[in-house]
């Protein structure tokens, strides 16, 4: 069993979703302080970003936003925070959220929310990290992506022992309990690689 103490939120900046993906990411961040479970994320206001980082904060938890320079305007720099560190470009937003990390949670969102989740899932399966990663599937969200994820298995470009490398969930209570199950080490099937 792990012993969960910091986890990385990736999730979107836009503001024009349903209301049901803002509030389950507040909630999130409001179980995370409940939990004393500190936040790290991209520290900005926006969307997703801004709800779950609200939701710790308001609720006596620790944040920790990671914000590139070039993108505090369109992301709303997040004043209300713990700690706040600006950066100078996204790969050294995403280096230092990997760093102050013990696993991650993907929560609904767009093209940049993808490159960081593809990005961690790779450097696991590369094995240069073990941490644990969840995807927090609210609505059926990422529905679509996992059937993605099947054909690439299914067509030969991805191999299936890569389905381990992260769990599903889509009930807050679970997210906890699922990343400290995770094994240490995913051990590649080299026969379907």
């Amino acid at each position: 069993m792990r012993n969960i103490k910091s986890i990385c939120v990736y999730c979107g900046t836009g503001n024009q979703v349903d209301p049901v993906y803002k509030q389950t990411a507040f909630d999130i961040g409001k179980h995370f302080a409940e939990q004393k479970v500190r936040l790290v994320y991209g520290g900005g206001r926006m969307g997703l970003m801004g709800q779950v980082a609200d939701g710790c904060f308001t609720n006596g938890g620790e944040v920790i936003g990671i914000i590139p320079e070039h993108v505090q305007e369109k992301e709303v720099t997040n004043l209300s925070v713990t700690e706040l560190f600006r950066v100078d470009s996204m790969h050294t937003r995403k280096q230092m959220m990997f760093e102050k990390s013990d696993g991650f949670v993907i929560l609904p969102g767009g093209f940049g929310t993808l490159d960081e989740t593809f990005e961690i899932l790779t450097w696991k399966y590369l094995g240069q990290h073990d941490k644990p990663l969840v995807i927090f599937n609210v609505n059926k969200f990422y529905d679509p992506l996992l059937k993605m994820i099947d054909h690439m298995v299914d067509s030969g470009f991805t191999p299936f022992w890569h389905r381990q490398l992260y769990q599903v969930v889509d009930v807050i209570d679970d997210i906890l309990p699922v990343l400290n199950a995770q094994p240490a080490h995913v051990r590649p099937d080299t026969k379907h690689m």
